[in-house]
């Protein structure tokens, strides 16, 4: 029996183990970085190692750290989440050998599955269907789109599509450059690239008595830069021939490697209907609760169990419902999906599923499986998720809706995140019809994250929205979600009618419409709307009449708070909830007008400007700016000197477990190169110059 599991992970993953642990009756350990002394998994595990440095070299990829701050917290046995070291054989070799449980699949097992190479060849002695690879050499025309992948790893790290021959060596290098990086393995392959194909997966279980289990489908083919985004099961609008054709292919592939525990067998699916091998996770994936909420039942307690030697049952539970997930990012989506760092100030996501990691009741149907809270910082030297945030309901439709009203409505105060694009995504009717691919939000970005169609103008009707100030019939809807829409207008009135009730010596007394002793003195406010940096000029008077706010005729103010602003739209009572922060950073949260079209933005980030900036502040034109912290990687093959492109790149950076290219802003000459390779670099610092 286990009695202290060390958790070689961090963050939302480490989390959600000791969740399982608290109720099963199992102590906790794990270890932290120095990025991590104050982080959620340090504070509530029930002992910590320190796990000196900060680059996951230093921490969470050190076996043999790991291994002995298992034995100092006193573990018998350790949990590898997903990530880091948990499909690495050596880890697992080191942990049984050093007298403790290994809770996953047999070290040969995860050796198998080590090198998609060797994998696809080994399904392919199992009867497994499967892309046969293509010799880079003799690649020819016809065999285009090929898709390059590292043969280690995941997470969509040294891969690249390849629509082009002559492309193909370049990408191999740069596929095989970054996958040394990643996994300290170079090797590189090439595939045909399925065009529409979906990712869909078999999530299996098995025990050390010849019991396998498949516990349905999942469809992930909601990706960014090949990393998932939303997943669901089971896999919508898959023929039960295909269902049961990938159940049996999955076990194929768990008997042909004596699998133990938990694991993903992925598959790629055609726009024909044929499903094709691509890899088998030998761990536990990202995206298992919604698994968990379709069987109801606890994987990792399962995979607890099975490393203490439990057979399962015969037969799995029967699926009920379906269920939606949706990893809730601190990135930037409309800017090339940088990852953001920072201070959490907020994080509210409503009222979830209390504890205990099993689906959700139907009455609550919502869970939260997150790695950070209030209070906590986004570091440069991890991935970026923040949370999952999972939807459970009788019919896909349901949990869809589900999901997209709960993120919409959440308090999120901090980094930017892409909780709007994945509010737009599950809203968007291609897949609320279940029509998927793993282009999906490649192709829709631009909608994704561009001005929502229709706004609160809109809503109100073609004469009311006259009222309000709004432009007109031809561009109501562009207008109304905009640089200069009518929902950041509202919003950056109520941060002013906010401030103004701060200011005052009666702060926090409410303002009724239409009441005041004396006229006010007109104001002018300016803020920044970020992350577009916008700027946004607001003047307005309290009168006796009321409310008069220039471009806003219609709207009346029924009340004011330095925390919440009440206004009337057109006759629409709308309610703005104003929080200001110590940076003089103002968030203002709202729910989405009930009669509008979806997608509208419910939140925004406004910076109030000062009156005269200080000319100090400004940037060499032409100036490269680092857009996020991270470690340059490599540069191009420039010189201070050079003429350069529009677009043409410069040098790389590594942020977050992603690599970000950084091109040249304008044609012109490079005048200055002050990056090199393996340099730390900060948001904001100088890369380079690129003059006329």
């Amino acid at each position: 029996m286990i009695t202290t599991l060390f958790v070689a992970n961090r963050g939302e993953i480490a989390r959600r183990i000791f969740r399982t642990c608290r109720e099963l009756g199992i102590a906790t350990a794990t270890g932290y970085s120095d990025a991590d002394a104050n982080a959620p998994h340090t504070r509530e595990a029930d002992a910590a190692v320190h796990l000196p440095g900060n680059a996951p070299a230093d921490t969470y990829l050190r076996a043999d750290l790991l291994v002995q701050a298992a034995l100092a917290c006193g573990a018998d046995a350790v949990h590898p989440g997903y990530g880091f070291l948990s499909e690495n054989p050596d880890f697992a070799r080191a942990v049984i050998d050093a007298g403790l449980t290994w809770v996953g699949p047999p070290p040969a097992a995860i050796a198998a599955m080590a090198s998609k190479t060797r994998a696809k060849e080994l399904m392919a002695g199992a009867g497994v269907p499967l892309l046969a690879p293509v010799r880079p050499e003799e690649a020819t025309e016809a065999d285009l789109p090929l898709l390059v992948k590292a043969a280690a790893g995941g997470g969509g790290r040294g891969m690249r599509l390849v629509r082009e021959l002559a492309a193909l060596p370049g990408e191999m290098k740069a596929a095989s450059v970054e996958a040394a990086s990643a996994f300290g393995d170079g090797e590189v392959f090439a595939e045909p690239y399925v065009e529409r194909g979906r990712h869909v997966e078999v999530q299996i279980l098995a025990d050390a008595h010849g019991t396998v289990w498949t516990l349905g489908t999942r469809d992930c083919s909601l990706q960014r830069r090949h990393q998932k985004v939303i997943e669901e099961a089971p896999a919508p609008a898959l023929p039960d021939a295909l269902r049961a054709a990938l159940h049996e292919a999955a076990v194929q592939a768990a008997t042909a490697i004596d699998y133990r525990g938990a694991g993903t067998v992925e598959f790629l699916v055609s726009p024909q209907g044929r499903g094709y091998f691509l890899e088998v996770n030998t761990r536990l994936q990202v995206e298992h609760p919604v698994t968990e909420c379709v069987y109801g039942l606890d994987l990792v307690a399962w995979q607890l169990r099975v490393a203490e030697g439990h057979p399962l049952p015969a037969a799995p539970p029967e699926p009920t419902g379906h269920a939606v997930e949706a990893r809730l990012y601190a990135e930037d989506p409309a800017r090339d999906w940088q990852p953001q760092t920072g201070l959490v100030r907020r994080f509210d996501l409503g009222p979830t599923t209390p504890t205990g990691p099993a689906q959700p009741l139907p009455s609550a149907g919502l869970r939260v499986d997150s790695g950070f809270g209030a209070g906590d910082t986004i570091s440069p030297h991890y991935d970026p998720m923040l949370a999952k945030v999972i939807a459970w309901a009788p019919t896909r439709a349901e949990a869809v809706r589900r999901l997209a009203h709960a993120l919409e409505r959440a308090r999120l105060h901090g980094p930017v995140t892409n909780r709007d694009l994945l509010v737009r995504a599950l809203r968007h009717p291609r897949f609320q019809a279940a029509d998927l691919d793993t282009g999906f939000l490649d192709r829709h970005l631009t909608e994704l994250t561009g001005p929502a169609p229709g706004g609160v103008a809109e809503a109100a009707g073609p004469g009311q929205a006259e009222e309000v100030g709004a432009p007109e019939e031809s561009t109501r809807a562009e207008e109304s979600s905009g640089a200069g829409g009518l929902g950041v207008r509202l919003a950056v009135l109520a941060a002013a009618l906010a401030d103004g009730c701060g200011r005052s010596r009666f702060g926090g007394t409410r303002y009724g419409g239409a009441w005041r002793n004396v006229p006010s003195q007109p104001q002018t406010r300016t803020y920044r709307s970020e992350p577009d940096g916008t700027e946004h000029e607001v003047r307005y008077r309290l009168t006796r009449a009321g409310l008069d706010a220039a471009g806003l005729p219609g709207v009346r103010l029924l009340s004011a708070a330095r925390d919440l602003v009440v206004l009337d739209v057109a006759g629409v009572r709308r309610t703005l909830a104003v929080s200001a922060y110590e940076d003089g950073t103002v968030y203002v949260d709202t729910p989405p007008p009930a009669a509008g079209p979806p997608g509208q933005p419910t939140a925004y980030a406004l910076t109030p400007l000062p009156r005269f900036p200080d000319p100090s502040a400004r940037t060499e034109p032409g100036s490269l700016l680092a857009p996020m912290p991270g470690t340059v990687i490599r540069l191009a093959d420039v010189a201070e000197g050079d003429a350069v492109r529009a677009g043409q790149p410069l040098l790389w950076l590594e942020a977050m477990k992603m690599e970000h290219k950084i091109t040249a802003p304008a044609s012109g000459t490079l005048t200055a190169l002050r990056a090199a390779p393996g340099q730390q670099v900060e948001v904001g610092a100088l890369l380079a110059v690129v003059s006329d």
